[in-house]
C-alpha cells in the first residue's frame, strides 16, 4: 500500500488545516507548478528552471536535485511527487544527446498525468542578461490547441474580481511563426500622457525562449472527459423567459392576463372629457328627468 494513500487522522491544529487545504473544493486553489530537475540536465536547462521558478513562485515548487526518471516512458515518479507537493502541473528539464536541452510541460488530474508536451530550448536569455531594448514582433499561426490550454493552465495566477492597472507590473507573450514557439517577458512602464490614463512601454526583461515542438502526451478519451466535469453547485441554473442577443444585451418576457383598456385610468384633461352625446350612447339614449322641487 501507498504510504500516501492512507487515510491520516490529524492529532494537531495544523495538521486540520494542512488536510483540509488539500481536499475537494467547489472553487479549486491556484494550481502550482512543480519544476524537476532531470538526471543529466546541464547549465542551461537549470537556468530555465530557475527562471521560470522566478516566474512562477509562490505557486511553484523547486526539486534542486537530480532525478533520474523518463516521463514518456515511466510516470510513476511524477505522480508520487505531484501527491507529495500538491502540484497539478509539471515542468521536467533534461539534456542527452538525441534531445538536447529538452524540457517537458505537462498537466496532473488526480494525481495522475493528463497531458504533457516536449519541448527543445535553441535560444535562451536569462533573467540575470537582459537589458532594455525593443520588443519583439512576430506574426501568428494557428496555435496548437493541446500547447494552447497547457501554457494558459501553467502561467495562471490567481482569479481576481478587479485589477489596479499599477499592479499589473509584468506580461507574458508567447507567439508561434514556422513551428517555434518564443516566450518573451516584458516589464509595464508607466508614463506620464498628459491624462489620467498613463502611457505605456514594454521593457523586455527575460527569461526569452525559443522553442521547438518535439514529442506530445494526449490524455485517453475517459480521463479527458472525467477531468472537465463539473460539479452541480457550480452549473448555472437556467433561467426561464430570458435571452440573450450577440451583443450580449439581456432581454425578458413578461406573462400578464388581458388587461381591459377601457378601464384604464388616464391623466384627467378637458380633452379627454366625454361629451353629453357620448354618455347618452353609452346609457342607451334615457336620461333620468330631474323632479321639480316644491
Amino acid at each position: 500500500m501507498d504510504p500516501l494513500d492512507r487515510v491520516v487522522k490529524p492529532k494537531t491544529k495544523r495538521a486540520k488545516r494542512f488536510l483540509e487545504k488539500r481536499e475537494p473544493k467547489l472553487n479549486e486553489n491556484t494550481k502550482n507548478a512543480m519544476l524537476i530537475r532531470g538526471g543529466n540536465a546541464n547549465l542551461t536547462v537549470t537556468a530555465v528552471l530557475k527562471d521560470i521558478y522566478a516566474v512562477k513562485k509562490p505557486f511553484a515548487v523547486l526539486y534542486k536535485k537530480k532525478n533520474i526518471t523518463r516521463p514518456f516512458e515511466d510516470q510513476t515518479s511524477l505522480e508520487f511527487f505531484s501527491k507529495k507537493s500538491d502540484c497539478s502541473l509539471f515542468l521536467f528539464g533534461c539534456h542527452n544527446k538525441k534531445r538536447p536541452n529538452n524540457l517537458i510541460i505537462g498537466r496532473m488530474f488526480d494525481y495522475h498525468v493528463l497531458d504533457m508536451i516536449e519541448l527543445g530550448v535553441e535560444k535562451f536569455v536569462s533573467l540575470k542578461d537582459v537589458k532594455p531594448s525593443v520588443g519583439f514582433i512576430f506574426s501568428p499561426e494557428t496555435w496548437h490547441l493541446l500547447f494552447l490550454n497547457t501554457l494558459s493552465d501553467f502561467f495562471r495566477g490567481p482569479t481576481v474580481p478587479s485589477i489596479r492597472l499599477a499592479g499589473l507590473e509584468y506580461v507574458l507573450h508567447f507567439t508561434a511563426v514556422d513551428g517555434k514557439i518564443y516566450m518573451r517577458s516584458y516589464k509595464v512602464l508607466l508614463k506620464k500622457s498628459g491624462c489620467k490614463i498613463p502611457r505605456i512601454e514594454l521593457e523586455e526583461m527575460g527569461p526569452s525562449l525559443d522553442l521547438v515542438m518535439r514529442r506530445t502526451h494526449l490524455a485517453s478519451d475517459d480521463l479527458y472527459k472525467l477531468s472537465l466535469k463539473q460539479p452541480k453547485a457550480l452549473k448555472p441554473k437556467k433561467k426561464k423567459n430570458i435571452s440573450h442577443d450577440v451583443f450580449g444585451t439581456t432581454y425578458g418576457r413578461i406573462h400578464m392576463q388581458k388587461q381591459d383598456l377601457s378601464k384604464l385610468q388616464t391623466r384627467k384633461m378637458k380633452g379627454l372629457k366625454k361629451r353629453p352625446a357620448e354618455k347618452l350612447a353609452e346609457d342607451g339614449g334615457a336620461t333620468p328627468k330631474k323632479s321639480k322641487s316644491a
